[in-house]
């Protein structure tokens, strides 16, 4: 008996995704847009199974899970005793519909019995990802009155008459808030403020997870570009920094260089960034492999968004030859008809010969394809017609510009956005770190040398020694990836002169008597 899934012992997943008839599955698998190749953690369910204890039954199991495409993950503690076993096996799926898929092939065999099956995922997620913890005791009345009335009196009266004391004795020392709008989420495009709250959340664990920092989500429900810079202005006296993220272009650009005029505390919109620091990083290691100087090479990048915007002048300021953008239209360059004012600045920058037409145009001799764009815009024959030894980052997700096993054989370095092929450009290698080190200077903004420099820290990650075509990026997991940034911006800060001179800890003020 197949119950689907229910609260016994679990958490509850969403009627929705309750099972399906099998003909339902397979015609809903088929019709499923950017379906894994593979099966993924992203879609792994856990089986509640009831086993007969005799000769076979667990193989069959294994080779039903197997002919539907899943794959099994874990299998905790199995131990047969008594006639019948009974355990939790967690299998990677493809799609939702193939986890319904899956479900009903085991549940069809002799011997076996779902018991209960849901979604991982969804388990996960289940009352949200983050909490606050208390970093004090308030045990009794002694520790009531340190912590809340009368004491904490004295310390608001400290902070009234210097400000900067609050980066020292309220948590806005450690504390980022994660700002966005919900329009233009991930691979999702404009959903809203509410859907946009998991992947906060997420950023929120990424945060505390590799650079130690409160990360707070805060998903505002507007698309106003006035009234969220109102707002963020509102409630930045809580925040020691401002990440935003997941804000469409070109409303993003100017959101963000207003609340830096206003704000003294860091903005860093992470998709433009972010994106960009790891690109350089990963650039930069490519370049050691094909012997070209960066000042030499010729870029392209594909998308005209805040990410592809981003890369262009970091990479610019990295000292790359040339750099041209391409949007819908084409190659950007001065007096092309429609472009919008970020894009004029951008031609204004860029491309100096006027390359003009499209993305196969302009790609011709080029040393590197960048993609922050649309999947497969680019084939095996672009690549045949670039420059020798072809760097390409088809960073698009979750379907690249052009797919690795395309590229293999053609690109001598090739990297994705996906955490599924080598070289991923991700941006957890950056924003912990990078925020990390503005907290611990206490700096007030983020420059371009301090942007550069985290580049070349993670770049750094990666010992020349190890340098090889599927390894230009450290892992996500390296764990000396973000004390490694935040020493390289702190240092970076210290010299650009953007740390506040009390750094906010000054001494304890006197008691008086």
């Amino acid at each position: 008996m197949l119950s689907g899934y229910s609260d016994i012992g679990q958490r509850q997943a969403p009627a929705v995704f309750a099972r399906r008839p099998i003909e339902a599955s397979v015609a809903s698998l088929n019709n499923v847009p950017n379906v894994q190749n593979a099966p993924t953690a992203a879609y792994s369910i856990t089986l509640k199974i009831s086993l007969d204890n005799v000769p076979g039954t667990l193989g069959r199991f294994a080779a039903a899970v197997g002919d539907v495409g899943g794959n099994i993950a874990g299998i905790p503690g199995f131990e047969a005793k008594g006639p019948t076993v009974v355990r939790d096996i967690d299998v990677h799926c493809r799609s939702e519909a193939h986890a319904a898929q899956i479900a009903e092939a085991v549940d069809a065999l002799e011997g076996v019995m779902v018991l209960n099956w849901w979604d991982r995922t969804y388990a996960l997620h289940e009352g949200g990802k983050i909490e606050v913890l208390p970093l004090c005791s308030v045990g009794d009345a002694d520790d009531l009155s340190m912590a809340y009335t009368p004491g904490v009196a004295r310390v608001c009266l400290s902070i009234r008459d210097d400000e900067s004391l609050a980066h020292r004795y309220t948590i806005k020392k450690n504390t980022v808030a994660i700002v966005s709008d919900g329009s233009a989420v991930l691979g999702l495009g404009n959903i809203g403020a509410h859907a946009a709250m998991p992947v906060m959340e997420g950023k929120a664990l990424l945060f505390k997870e590799f650079g130690g920092i409160d990360g707070f989500p805060i998903c505002l429900d507007t698309q106003d570009t006035e009234e969220i810079i109102e707002t963020v202005t509102h409630i930045a006296p809580a925040f020691g920094g401002i990440n935003l993220e997941d804000i469409a272009a070109p409303a993003c650009f100017e959101i963000e260089e207003r609340l830096k005029a206003a704000l003294p505390i860091p903005v860093f919109h992470d998709d433009q960034h972010g994106t960009a620091i790891v690109a350089l990083a990963a650039l930069s290691n490519a370049l050691k492999l094909v012997d070209k100087k960066i000042a030499d090479i010729s870029v392209v990048i594909s998308g005209m968004g805040a990410a592809g915007v981003a890369v262009g002048r970091i990479l610019l300021d990295a000292g790359v030859g040339e750099v041209i953008g391409v949007d819908r239209i084409g190659a950007v360059h001065q007096g092309r008809d429609q472009q919008n004012e970020v894009k004029e600045r951008f031609a204004a920058m860029t491309n100096p010969d006027r390359k003009a037409g499209t993305l196969s145009d302009v790609l011709v001799g080029a040393d590197v394809f960048v993609g922050v764009s649309a999947p497969d815009l680019i084939d095996a024959a672009n690549l045949r017609r670039m420059a020798r030894d072809p760097i390409v980052f088809a960073m698009a997700n979750p379907d690249p510009e052009i797919r690795p096993e395309i590229a293999d054989g053609l690109a001598a370095v090739m990297a994705t956005g996906r955490s599924d092929f080598p070289n991923q450009i991700n941006n957890v290698l950056a924003f912990p770190g990078i925020f990390r080190g503005t907290l611990d200077v206490g700096a007030h903004s983020v420059t371009e040398h301090m942007k550069v420099s985290a580049a070349a820290a993670i770049a750094a990650c990666v010992p020349e020694s190890e340098l090889r075509p599927d390894f230009v990026v450290p892992s996500v997991f390296d764990r000396s990836v973000a004390p490694m940034v935040a020493k390289a911006v702190a240092a970076a800060a210290e010299r650009d002169g953007v740390v506040r001179s009390q750094h906010g800890v000054c001494e304890t003020p006197a008691t008086g008597g």
